[in-house]
């Protein structure tokens, strides 16, 4: 049964205490040719939109002005495209830049970031043409925005702590490059960005420009899972980390500010939209997405012992989900890494070397029934007979039932 949900301030999430930036620059951009990454037709890769018109000058206006607090009031100018939402559910949590992104990354070598990060710790995962790079929630949660070039691609890794989020995006709007920052806003209950090239409003869950020039515009999404530290490390043992060191801010690195926030029973903050009552609004759940059909499975669907495989279809595809233990939520305990196990979360095509295959959990690891060939939870073999071969990638999220069901409605939902 569906339902309307009215404003509720059930819960109040600490924020970093952190100034505005003096100014918002409006980023020059160069030239960039969009790369493409990711093999299947998903909501996750699908390619930015191209069938719009160039974009007017910016002047001294921009949705962000209007929405975020800024100089500006009064109705939407018609000068501009109309909102794709009611811009009546923007609500304000922050002033623009008040959780300032990371602009200036700055990386060290997995033994460096291992001498303070502890094994179960959550990390997003970005792997373009072997560029492989762990950022650690722990660093993420209080800048929610990293602009980053990976493989030569420059992409915007963007974590919204209050869905429980990590999509990475493509930073390129209209052929240009630029950067992206937070706007303070929030809708549905997630982080809502800005370009600084447009300043208009996009969405982190799904990359859609919902207000400014740029309006109907869509990001490309590259996957970037959530997973636990000894994954990455082992996975990527010359891959590098964001380092906690050289941010440009001082925060409690390996601190959580949201605790209790990952709590089955809680209310999402400042949500307004559509609810879903099958299960509990802050359910955990991995939901993907292929060629328009949608599936969500719960935590308890998919977990169980060190690691759990799980057969399925969404849509006319077949797909196969790992699970492994290991990685711990960092938005429980007061620790980053303290939270409880929720372990680790793969999405893949069951389909390598010309055959499908059907897999177990075996130790830490899984193993097809077809070759006995054991595979990681980035869906690499590791050993046997397949060794170096690798599973087709499905772009999933974890994040909580409220936002899933809020981007898709029409879900398939399985629970265990």
């Amino acid at each position: 049964m569906k339902r309307l949900v009215a404003l509720s301030a059930v819960f109040v999430v600490l924020v970093s205490a952190c100034s505005p930036a003096d100014e918002r620059a409006r980023g020059e951009g160069t030239s960039s040719a969009a790369s493409s990454t990711g093999s299947t037709t998903s909501s996750l890769d699908a390619p930015p939109s191209s069938d719009v018109s160039p974009l007017p000058e910016l002047d001294d206006f921009s949705a962000l002005d209007l929405f975020a607090g800024g100089n500006r009031g009064g109705e939407y100018p018609a000068t501009l495209p109309q909102p794709t939402i009611d811009t009546a559910a923007l609500l304000r949590g922050q002033v623009p830049d008040g959780i300032p992104a990371i602009d200036d990354a700055r990386f060290v070598s997995v033994a460096e970031a291992d001498e303070y990060l502890e094994g179960n710790e959550a990390v997003v995962v970005l792997d373009i043409e072997g560029d492989a790079r762990a950022y650690p929630v722990q660093i993420l949660i209080w800048h929610e925005i990293v602009n980053d070039v990976v493989g030569g691609v420059p992409v915007s890794i963007t974590y919204c702590p209050l869905c429980n989020s990590a999509v990475s995006y493509e930073r390129i709007v209209q052929g240009e490059t630029t950067t992206f920052g937070t706007s303070g806003l929030l809708f549905n209950s997630a982080l809502v960005m800005y370009d600084r090239l447009t300043e208009s409003l996009w969405t982190h869950y799904n990359g859609e420009a919902i207000a400014g020039l740029a309006t109907s515009e869509r990001l490309r999404a590259i996957s970037s899972p959530l997973l636990g530290w000894a994954e990455f490390k082992e996975a990527f043992p010359d891959g590098v980390v964001l380092d906690r060191n050289n941010t440009g801010y001082s925060r409690a690195y390996g601190a959580n500010p949201y605790v209790d926030y990952d709590n089955p029973s809680r209310f999402p903050f400042l949500f307004q939209g559509e609810l879903d009552d099958q299960i509990g609004a802050q359910r955990r759940v991995a939901g993907v997405s292929i060629d328009g059909a949608a599936k969500a499975w719960t935590l308890e669907a998919i977990s169980g012992g060190a690691s759990r495989a799980t057969h399925d279809m969404v849509g006319e595809q077949s797909v196969v989900v790992f699970w492994k233990s290991g990685q711990a939520t960092a938005l429980e305990s007061d620790r980053i890494d303290g939270g409880r196990d929720v372990g680790s979360v793969g999405v893949f095509l069951s389909e390598a070397g010309g055959q499908t295959l059907t897999f177990a959990g075996q130790g830490e690891a899984f193993v097809d029934e077809q070759t006995n060939s054991t595979w990681n939870v980035f869906g690499h073999a590791i050993d046997g007979p397949l060794a170096g071969a690798n599973l087709t990638e499905v772009p999933h999220l974890d994040t909580f039932w409220f936002a899933w069901f809020s981007y898709n409605p029409g879900t398939d939902l399985i629970d265990g």
